[in-house]
């Protein structure tokens, strides 16, 4: 009866009757495999091949062997530690536990750094800003005594940056802008002042030269609110909410939060604004949080407070958010809005490159921007 050799390299089958000393031609050594070369210890070929390698011949003779060669004792080992390992994994909190350690939303809120991309600034100084798109609360206004003002809202007028902690806040003076921001051959500065930087955050920085009376309710005479499409996405230490306003206004836009709240305020396309509140579903770093602003979107990027998953992006307990639920059921959507809306919610830098090429901002046509919200 023929038996199969389990010599390495030889795989045939043999008489155990005719088995001589040179009958078997094999590899006594083990495979190497380095540098993506393969061979034998025993012998010096090698190749890179796998075919090649098993096709190698053996390099020493003596009898067949019908005996499977014992297993290394170190992949013995090695298994039996892998499943000796004992692996501990903390588990997530339990949604209990994290909701009493959630911080109020009512918390004062700060504003968040806003970084202007290169591109929205070379969109921006080719438009010419008139002085009818200055914001109402930007000039010499008495602040609305009738309408209620919360702690921790922030001043509205340009280049303020005082927050209302209680009816002494009224008394103090502010110092602002009250002209429009120019954005002119990479120079950034206000009209009223003319002092010039190419440094985007020195210019936001940069104090007011006039002073008045701060201005918590920005009036909306001039502006008209909108509802815009919106996105958002995580990953494993970050949230990213994405608000598609073309052509936003660094100086006349804001975004403020607090730990487990954000406040979005947009100027966007010369006089549309959106405005949102959110009660956020998890607690966040908000001072390693910040907003890109681009020609077509505002990115908002929140740093969570700890790793964990985030199963919507409001809280499901939140307060009703009665200004941002009546612009969606009050602004008729534009029929260019409504066909967006079946697209997808997300851009690629192709789609908004092309958008870029194809609207080429006029001087003599500002705030008219091709394209809805």
């Amino acid at each position: 009866m023929a038996l199969q050799c389990y010599n390495k390299g030889c795989s045939q089958t043999f008489d155990p009757e005719k088995n001589t000393p040179d009958s078997c031609l094999h590899h006594p050594g083990f495979p190497i495999f380095h540098d993506a070369l393969k061979g034998w210890s025993c012998c010096k070929k090698r190749t890179t091949d796998f075919s090649e390698f098993l096709s190698i011949k053996g390099c020493t003779r003596g009898h067949h062997s019908n005996e499977k060669p014992p297993e290394p004792e170190d992949s013995l080992d090695g298994s039996k530690a892998k499943r000796s390992a004992e692996v501990i994994v903390q588990g997530p909190k339990p949604a209990e536990v994290m909701e009493r350690e959630r911080p109020s939303s009512d918390e004062p809120k700060w504003p968040l750094p806003l970084k202007a991309s290169t591109t929205l600034e070379e969109a921006l100084a080719k438009l010419q800003v008139s002085p009818k798109e200055q914001p109402s609360g930007q000039g010499p206004a008495e602040p609305t005594a009738s309408l209620e003002v919360k702690v921790g809202t922030g001043c509205k007028n340009a280049g303020c940056k005082a927050v209302y902690q209680g009816e002494g806040s009224d008394t103090e003076a502010c110092t602002f802008h009250p002209g429009v921001p120019v954005f002119h051959e990479g120079m950034k500065y206000w009209s009223c002042c003319g002092i010039k930087t190419t440094d985007f955050s020195a210019f936001l920085e940069q104090k007011g030269c006039n002073r008045g009376k701060h201005i918590w309710v920005k009036k909306q005479e001039d502006k008209k609110l909108v509802s815009c499409r919106q996105d958002w996405h995580q990953t494993s230490n970050q949230v990213v909410v994405t608000v598609y306003a073309k052509m936003p206004l660094p100086a006349l836009s804001s975004v403020k939060a607090n730990r487990t709240a954000l406040d979005v305020h947009i100027t966007f396309e010369g006089d549309k604004v959106f405005q949102a509140e959110v009660d956020l579903w998890g607690v966040i770093s908000v001072e390693k949080s910040f907003a890109l602003l681009s020609p077509s979107k505002v990115e908002i990027t929140l740093r969570k407070g700890s790793p964990v998953t985030w199963a919507k992006l409001e809280h499901p307990r939140s307060r009703p958010q009665a200004l941002q639920r009546q612009l969606e059921a009050d602004v008729p959507a534009s029929p260019e809005a409504d066909q967006e809306s079946e697209d997808s919610l997300s851009w690629s830098e192709e789609e908004e490159e092309e958008w870029e090429e194809q609207h080429e901002l006029k001087p003599s046509e500002p705030g008219h921007v091709s394209g809805g919200n």
